[in-house]
């Protein structure tokens, strides 16, 4: 993997990880629910009620148990492969994330960030998928 990818992967995955974890509490936030403990909660378990009726938050959380759940692999005990296999997924769940930012997102230099994150991921999910083709692990 060159330093472009590489540089590209950690940065997709420091946005996934932002909307993943700040993004529920923005919205608790922005609805006056001052309760920490609950927006912790949040983290874990969805949205609070006022914001999971909102689009964006739907899509986001349908990307992430996406995101989870193909990345809950059958562990191989080869880190290589099991790597490819675990980050196959995460790349996908940050192009969905991505393009839910294109479909309800208003910022610019996000939308822009966002275009870049696909046309990298979208590369990087068929170098990977062709890594594993070529070793005779089957691809989804």
């Amino acid at each position: 993997m060159s330093i472009k990818t590489l540089r590209n992967s950690l940065l997709a995955a420091s946005l996934t990880g932002v909307l993943l974890f700040v993004l529920p509490s923005a919205m608790a936030s922005h609805h006056g629910n001052d309760d920490h403990h609950n927006d912790h909660e949040d983290h874990h378990h969805g949205a609070p009620a006022e914001a999971a009726d909102n689009p964006a938050v739907r899509a986001y959380m349908e990307a992430n148990e996406r995101m989870h759940q193909g990345m809950a692999i059958d562990f191989t005990g080869d880190a290589d492969v099991d790597f490819v296999k675990g980050m196959i997924p995460h790349h996908e769940g940050a192009i969905d994330m991505a393009r839910v930012v294109l479909e309800h997102g208003e910022d610019e230099a996000i939308r822009s960030l966002a275009e870049e994150i696909i046309e990298a991921q979208e590369e990087e999910v068929e170098q990977m998928k062709a890594w594993l083709r070529e070793r005779g692990h089957a691809v989804d």
